[in-house]
C-alpha cells in the first residue's frame, strides 16, 4: 500500500509538495480521516506527507478559518486539487481558499524555517516557482 500512495503522490507530500529524497527522514503514510474518526486503511483515506506536515496535522480533520471564524475543513488530497488551493509565490504558500488558509495554518507551511526550506528547493527547480 506504501508503494501505492507513494507513486500516486510521485514521491511528493501531498500537503506541502516536498518531494521524500530531500528530506531526511522518509516521507509516511497520513490516514485523511484517521483511524479514531471512522477513516478507513484504505487508498482512497491515504495521503503521502512529510513528517512535518503529518506531525502537524496529527488527527484534525477541519479548523477555524481566521478571516470568517467558520470551522472550515482541512485540504483533502483525495478530494480536493493542490493547483485549486494554493500557489508558491516565492518562498510562500499563498492560500487561495479557505480550506488552504486553515491548511497553511494548521500545517505552519509558512514557518520561517519552511519558507527557507521552499526557497532552495524553487531555486533549485524541485517546486513550482514564483507566479
Amino acid at each position: 500500500m506504501r508503494r501505492l500512495v507513494g507513486e500516486r503522490a510521485g514521491g511528493r507530500c501531498e500537503y506541502c509538495l516536498i518531494p521524500e529524497q530531500m528530506t531526511l527522514a522518509a516521507h509516511e503514510i497520513d490516514h485523511i480521516v484517521a483511524l479514531k474518526h471512522g477513516g478507513a486503511t484504505a487508498p482512497e483515506n491515504l495521503a503521502l506527507s512529510c513528517v512535518l506536515c503529518n506531525k502537524h496535522k496529527g488527527t484534525d480533520l477541519a479548523s477555524i478559518d481566521v478571516e470568517t471564524g467558520e470551522l472550515t475543513a482541512l485540504f483533502n488530497p483525495r478530494r480536493d486539487a493542490w493547483s485549486d488551493h494554493f500557489e508558491v509565490h516565492g518562498e510562500e504558500l499563498v492560500p487561495k481558499s479557505a480550506v488552504a488558509r486553515v491548511t497553511v495554518r494548521l500545517l505552519q507551511l509558512n514557518h520561517p524555517r519552511r519558507r527557507a526550506e521552499r526557497r532552495l528547493l524553487v531555486a533549485a527547480g524541485l517546486l513550482p516557482g514564483p507566479r
